[in-house]
Order: structure tokens, then sequence, then C-alpha cells
């Protein structure tokens, strides 16, 4: 099963819609700095995630299994952000 195309567009309006924050808030304020480095890192991630959550909605039976699925997605994402974002547990991953 392929990804739709509907809801393709849909992860991407969304991706574009949140990489829009940063970009819009690095107009107003110096404390947000962001290099384009960090916005294709954060468009990796986010494609991932869109990706992966529609794959668990194509492939995953049962709509408990899906949302635990989906947490735990989320759950990964949070983790990496995080970890990339402020060096949570200070892995060479982060650049700590």
């Amino acid at each position: 099963m392929a990804l739709t195309t509907q809801r393709f567009k849909f992860i991407l309006i969304g991706i574009g819609t949140v990489l829009c924050i940063p970009l819009i808030a690095m107009q107003f304020t110096n404390e947000v700095n962001w290099s384009p480095f960090d916005f294709m890192v954060a468009l990796v991630l986010l494609l991932s995630l869109g990706i992966t959550i529609e794959l668990i909605l194509q492939k995953i039976k049962g709509v408990n299994s899906k949302l635990v699925w989906i947490v735990i997605a989320l759950f990964c994402f949070f983790l990496i952000w995080a970890e990339l974002d402020v060096g949570l547990f200070g892995t060479p991953f982060a650049g700590s």
C-alpha cells in the first residue's frame, strides 16, 4: 500500500506549517536562531513521523493497536527531538 496522494499532501502541508513557526519567530526575535541544517533535520524528523503514522494507519488492524503504535511513534519522535534540542541524555548524537 502506497501513501495516498491526499494524505501525503496533508502531511506536507502540516510539516510546512510547523516549520513556518521558527521561520517567522526568527524574524521577530534573536532567541530563535535556526540554521538551514536545523530546518533540514526538522524536515526529515517530521516527514519520518508523518510517514510512520500513515503506515501505522494503513497496516495495523484495530483502533487500540493503532493508538498504541502512534503513541510509541510520537514518544520516540519527542525523545529524539529533545535530545537534539537540549541534549537530554548527553549523547554524541546531540553534539555533547
